[in-house]
């Protein structure tokens, strides 16, 4: 399968670079090129990429709403998210916006190619550090549950599945999970896909809010 991406980013050569660096690709085609926000809203639901290469600062509509647009008008399309800027706010606005992955631009052009194979199949692409500050500064706003009943959905899983959720709610990777409950990481990958799949959740980070809201996990 061909993976098809729009790029959006307001500087012209570093779209070029993206371009440049996709095309050498078997699998991938850029389909598209966005200056701005609210061309890469339309561009979307005009080609419907796969992938959206998504700039946070660009002029008018930001990256971030320019997200928050895509994912509601263009869900077939998966937002992964390139900024300049190491900084919590933009990791946590953009996923919150339902960006499935966080980049930063001097990321080396192997990584951003495994990203996007992984956020087009389906996969969410959050360093384990990142996934760690969002559970901090998800905590406090995530109730303690001690009047509410468990989520009914956590009956669709099976009891590895559950060990595995804890897990990924604690903010460990894939191979970590395999470490920790001796399974091999393709085991774990497949656990989590079905995971998401029962619990009708789009990637690792619903599912890392999911444990946590539904008091799989506690804030400790």
């Amino acid at each position: 399968m061909t993976i098809r991406i729009l790029i959006a980013d307001d500087e012209a050569l570093l779209r070029m670079a993206f371009s440049t660096v996709l095309e050498a690709q078997p699998d991938m085609a850029p389909v598209g090129e966005a200056a701005d926000g609210a061309q890469a809203i339309r561009l979307a639901r005009e080609l419907r990429p796969d992938v959206v290469l998504m700039d946070v600062r660009m002029p008018g509509i930001d990256g971030i709403e320019a997200t928050r647009q895509v994912i509601r008008t263009s869900p077939q399309s998966r937002v992964l998210i390139l900024t300049t800027f190491d900084l919590d706010e933009y990791a946590f606005a953009g996923l919150s916006a339902g960006a499935s992955g966080f980049l930063l631009k001097n990321t080396r052009p192997e990584e951003l190619l495994t990203a996007i194979r992984s956020v087009a199949a389906g996969d969410a692409v959050v360093s384990p550090r990142v996934t760690r500050r969002l559970l901090e500064h998800l905590r406090p706003h995530i109730p303690d549950g001690s009047s509410a009943d468990p989520d009914d959905r956590l009956g669709r899983l099976s009891a590895r599945e559950r060990e595995v959720l804890v897990q990924v709610g604690c903010g460990l990777s894939n191979t970590e999970i395999a470490a920790v409950l001796y399974l091999a990481e393709a085991t774990v990958k497949s656990h989590l896909g079905r995971i998401l799949h029962k619990l009708e959740l789009r990637d690792r980070i619903q599912a890392v809010v999911f444990a946590y809201e539904s008091r799989l996990v506690h804030p400790a």
